[in-house]
């Protein structure tokens, strides 16, 4: 079966893209981060063993005990959507830094902005992966002008392999294929990633790390919202792929009994064709953007609703939100389940009931519909996610993070297992009185203050 992602067509059943699992993620002083943070999905001793994957790694027969989903929760403006940007940038740098990155150009990046101190220092990031059974491990550090340092390290026996390690325009190549390390460094950039480059030259020990960041980390915000459309409606092409679409549009209880492609026109398609062709060789080009939304609005696609006289076609402009949300998202879900990817979704439970968010986790969470091992990485306000006993608990405890807004502004990042919570704590309850922090602090006297500023002109 072949799943269209934004690189191109995967072949699920093949072994170069076999399990590929995201232990932990690392992120210093970007968007709202001023020192480093990080994202574990590590199973802790305290994991509902009902979702705990064993991921083999090539190290004398050993297993390693990881997690398909992890929740963030937190207060608005907390940082909850900066983790998973820090997440997209990551995978943005890597992919374009050498094929789209200008000479002279610097690097771009998002350090945390209300520090002066902060914007002069390097940004920072990391990932911990299983790759085809070999665990990697991956890290670079940037200012606003060039790369300072990078390293690639793999465990191929148990013990650490070195790939290259780069240290501003010096690189020391590990054993393996240094010849054609050497031939990368010619091609080096000061601002462009050793790893983009020696993917471009087709460097057989970087390339299956480069593809990772390429085909296994899909992100989801709602100004991908057009895009993933066009996803599920390239999906709607192929047979096996199309019944798995309709079935999720389905079970959404949105009252829609199929889906409708009407004829394309050749000149849309071309030009639909372009924009998958842009935004898959240029992440974040803001003049694909625009291209992309105008054109996904004017999808040729009808969604049919149950009337009394029979089947109904809507407009796009006809449908609620929520169905066009949930459109958007089946897609990416179909692509991540079917590639074993990690899917980092912002805002899942916007405009969409929870209940439908519910049923998105347990997709993830269940083995059966889940066997390639992909992940989900989301953030939410949905308190009963958390659940309040063991028994309708759908988040492990080790599977629920809280980010919390310092003084200075910045992000703080732990996950509820380092509050030692009981088997059968109440969490969603105890999490929305503020037992874990993370939660706004609201004061009903401030609000009422403010409306009667408003109501009475501002004249008290």
């Amino acid at each position: 079966m072949q799943v269209f992602c934004k690189n191109g067509p995967v072949d699920t059943h093949d072994s170069t893209y076999g399990v590929s699992v995201l232990l932990s993620f690392k992120a210093e002083n970007t968007h709202s981060f001023k020192d480093q943070v990080e994202l574990s999905l590590l199973a802790t001793s305290i994991a509902d063993d009902r979702v705990v994957r064993e991921v083999p790694w090539r190290a004398g027969g050993k297993l390693i005990k990881t997690l398909p989903v992890a929740g963030l929760f937190g207060a608005n403006a907390s940082g909850k959507s900066n983790v998973l940007k820090a997440m997209h940038d990551m995978r943005v740098l890597v992919l374009s830094s050498f094929r789209h990155g200008a000479p002279a150009g610097g690097v771009s990046r998002t350090p945390f902005l209300l520090s002066a101190e902060s914007r002069q220092e390097p940004t920072s990031f990391a990932v911990d992966i299983i790759l085809n059974g070999v665990r990697h491990e991956y890290s670079f550090a940037v200012n606003d002008d060039r790369v300072l340092t990078e390293r690639a390290v793999r465990y191929p026996h148990g013990k650490s392999a070195l790939l290259f390690e780069r240290l501003g325009d010096e690189v020391t190549y590990g054993s393996s294929n240094r010849a054609r390390s050497k031939a990368v460094k010619a091609l080096l950039r000061p601002n462009a990633l050793f790893l983009s480059t020696a993917a471009s030259a087709g460097h057989p020990d970087l390339l299956p790390l480069y593809t990772w960041f390429a085909r296994n980390l899909l992100f989801a915000d709602a100004q991908s919202r057009m895009f993933r459309q066009g996803v599920t409606h390239r999906l709607l092409n192929d047979d096996e792929a199309r019944e798995k679409v309709l079935q999720l549009l389905q079970a959404a209880d949105l009252g829609i009994t199929g889906a409708k492609r009407q004829p394309m026109d050749p000149d849309m398609k071309r030009k639909m064709e372009r924009v998958f062709q842009i935004l898959t060789d240029q992440e974040g080009d803001s003049e694909a953007s625009k291209e992309a939304s105008s054109t996904f609005e004017d999808l040729e696609i009808r969604l049919t609703h149950q009337g009394e006289d029979g089947e109904v076609e809507f407009s796009h402009g006809v449908e609620s939100l929520g169905t066009l949300v949930w459109f958007g998202l089946i897609g990416p879900i179909i692509e991540a389940l079917a590639a074993g990817a990690v899917f980092l979704a912002d805002e899942l439970d916007a405009s969409l009931h929870p209940s439908l968010v519910a049923e998105v986790v347990r997709l993830f969470q269940n083995p059966e519909a889940n066997p390639h091992q992909a992940q989900l990485i989301f953030n939410s306000h949905d308190a009963t996610l958390m659940g309040d006993s063991s028994g309708d608990r759908l988040l492990g405890r080790d599977q629920i993070w809280f980010t919390e807004k310092h003084s200075d502004g910045s992000t703080h990042l732990y996950p509820l297992s380092d509050l030692d919570p009981r088997k059968e704590e109440a969490i969603g309850r105890r999490y929305l009185s503020g037992r874990y922090g993370a939660v706004p602090i609201i004061t009903k006297h401030d609000f009422m203050e403010a409306a009667l500023a408003i109501t009475s002109g501002g004249d008290r």
